[in-house]
């Protein structure tokens, strides 16, 4: 399995941004994806989930900000991030699980608010 993840940036305070994870190596439809993010001197924290049938989690600080999302098509999933803060900088990774047997990692992108 490779994960690559893209989208990353510098963006304003109140700003946008989209990340894209492609997957690839495997059945993308057979996996529990997830974005997880590591701001510097932090430890990487769960950002928001989504299952194989679409049903999604968030953290609290991500809740009605962001949206995850999964097109099984195209071999991708998604990460809308809305309503930026300064404390969302960090570098972004793209994760996939296989009946929590198997867990995949991306490169990461970096994602810089700016206030």
């Amino acid at each position: 399995v490779q994960l690559q993840a893209s989208g990353g940036g510098l963006v304003q305070a109140g700003g946008s941004l989209r990340l894209s994870c492609k997957f690839s190596g495997s059945i993308f439809n057979a996996y529990h994806m997830g974005w997880f993010r590591q701001a510097p001197g932090k430890q990487r924290e769960l950002v928001a989930t989504v299952s194989s049938s679409g049903t999604t989690t968030y953290a609290d600080s991500v809740k009605g900000r962001f949206t995850i999302s999964r097109d099984n098509a195209k071999g991708t999933m998604y990460l809308q991030m809305s309503s930026l803060k300064p404390e969302d900088t960090a570098v972004y990774y793209c994760n996939a699980q296989y009946l929590q047997l198997q867990t995949y990692w991306g490169q990461g992108t970096l994602v810089t608010v700016s206030s």
